[in-house]
């Protein structure tokens, strides 16, 4: 291994500066747009720096956002900021693509095609949603109706999944959820008790930080427990569980080479390195994949960082753990080998910090930037995106890295090499079947609509079956706290509308 002193500073990538800015306006059309968040955000972050970066940006990212549509976002950016960059990309969607482009910057650094690279992103959809249901117009860059739709996860579904109600994140998560907690043998009260406990610890963490949405330290058993105002979404899963995406908030990290920092007059104390991390991913459409307690692509990720720092998660004294759903960290505090009393942010999480839908890692990493200047050593970003899809594990640290950054980052092979094949999808089928996973989808009221079992047939197909909200001795069956439906059997019909149900034997 070579030291640092061999590689060359112009080639060493450096986070220098980090922003981060919430906007809660007393009137609604005071509310500024995502566009003026992320100028507000990427000064912030210059002037954090402490040096004049932005005249100089070669490499701008832009996280896709949701709450605003424009013709050419990068355009605009470069615009409002006076700026030509040779790479100006806005993204498409996933929760881990802040990781993703501030590992690329970090890359780009270290060929050399670039000194200075800015990545931001920026979300306003609690003021669009407000001025949406007061029927106010927002004094805000036209809305570009014919700019393309960006996909989300929906679009790679299977039409049944669609019609179920199983095709988003807040009801597909619940299937990983109720699948890992029975493998794990936990009752589905210690598996809510656990959920609970975590979720109360990132509550605590955005209670502490300035830029937190809700800035609240909720007790565990507030957050499992249904209420009027914290309504059962998606069996297990509460209010208080799930992302909070009505927010308006954005963020910006600039990235520099260690030479450009120093020409820049930034303090070595403000220098936080990259170190390398990795990037894999599971099938798009979930029914594709081979089962649901464990995600190959985050153990092959996290797999790869805990190779790096040669140990496991105990290397690491600062971790954020994407939290858009419990069974995230759950899951990924597990392959890290971490204990159940883990401190799994610097940030909040997306119930409690907010979830400014794709970007918030980018504030994850400028509140790990923050931690790991304030005397933490060694920082772990874990991101994810889709519905357990897209993975990114980065490393970051105050100290210099002992080799050069890699460029080959993903372990998708390794992923790819410990799956199995995945059963066959059916949308016919008869006789018994036996439960791989479940959920129960609430409607606003509180009452039930209907649940969704995921089922394996006599030859081993996979299909899914709906419980009718009248069959209530089932649905009592599926959220029992005591005892999982996971590996029940019970016998498939068609109902008249030629969709599956399935009553428990």
């Amino acid at each position: 291994m070579s030291h640092s002193a061999s590689l060359t500073s112009d080639r060493i990538p450096v986070i220098v500066g980090v922003g981060e800015f919430s906007d809660h306006p007393t009137e609604i059309t005071a509310g500024l747009e995502p566009i003026d968040l992320m100028v507000k955000a990427l000064r912030q972050a210059e002037q954090d720096s402490g040096g004049k970066l932005l005249a100089e940006v070669q490499s701008l990212d832009i996280i896709n956002f949701l709450s605003w549509r424009y013709h050419d976002p990068a355009a605009l950016l470069c615009a409002r900021l006076g700026i030509a960059p040779a790479h100006a990309y806005y993204g498409p969607v996933g929760g881990e693509s802040p990781i993703r482009y501030i590992h690329e910057a970090a890359k780009r650094i270290a060929r050399g095609e670039c000194s200075v690279a800015a990545i931001c992103g920026g979300e306003a959809q609690s003021t669009a949603t407000k001025a949406e249901r007061a029927g106010v117009s927002l004094p805000w860059t036209p809305f570009a109706h014919d700019a393309p739709v960006p996909l989300r996860g929906a679009s790679f579904q299977k039409p049944m999944a669609t019609t179920l109600g199983v095709a988003k994140p807040v009801t597909v998560y619940p299937i990983y959820e109720a699948a890992s907690s029975a493998h794990w043998g936990q009752t589905p009260r210690e598996a809510l008790a656990e959920s609970g406990h975590l979720w109360s610890v990132y509550s605590s963490v955005a209670s502490q930080n300035p830029n937190a949405w809700l800035k609240r330290a909720v007790p565990a058993e507030e957050i499992v427990t249904p209420t009027p105002d914290n309504r059962l979404i998606a069996w297990p899963y509460t209010k208080l569980m799930v992302a909070n995406p009505s927010v308006n908030q954005s963020a910006a990290i600039l990235v520099t080479s260690l030479a450009k920092a120093r020409e820049a007059g930034i303090a070595e104390t403000k220098l936080i390195y990259v170190w390398g991390g990795a990037s894999a991913e599971e099938p798009r459409d979930y029914l594709e994949r081979d089962q649901f307690h464990q995600s190959h692509a985050q153990n092959a990720v996290l797999g790869s960082v805990m190779e790096m720092v040669e140990g496991d998660g105990t290397a690491f004294d600062a971790i954020e753990l994407y939290s858009c759903f419990p069974t995230v960290p759950k899951m990924a505090r597990r392959t890290l080998k971490l204990g159940p009393d883990v401190q799994p942010t610097v940030t909040g999480g997306l119930t409690f910090f907010g979830a400014p839908l794709n970007a918030y890692m980018a504030h994850a990493a400028c509140a790990m930037v923050r931690k790991l200047r304030s005397g933490s050593k060694l920082g772990l970003l874990y991101g994810q995106g889709g519905f357990v899809t897209k993975h990114h594990g980065l490393i970051l640290s105050p100290q210099p890295p002992r080799t050069a950054l890699a460029q080959d980052t993903s372990v998708q092979a390794e992923a790819d090499r410990n799956r199995q094949p995945a059963p066959p999808f059916v949308t016919e089928a008869s006789g018994p079947g036996k439960v791989e996973s479940f959920t129960v989808i609430y409607g606003r009221g509180g009452a039930a609509e209907h649940g969704v079992v995921m089922l394996r047939t006599t030859d081993d197909a996979r299909a899914l079956a709906r419980i009718p909200a009248s069959d209530t001795q089932t649905l009592a069956l599926l959220t029992n706290l005591d005892h999982t439906p996971v590996g029940g059997l019970g016998t498939i019909s068609t109902a008249t509308d030629g969709i599956l149900e399935w009553r428990p034997t």
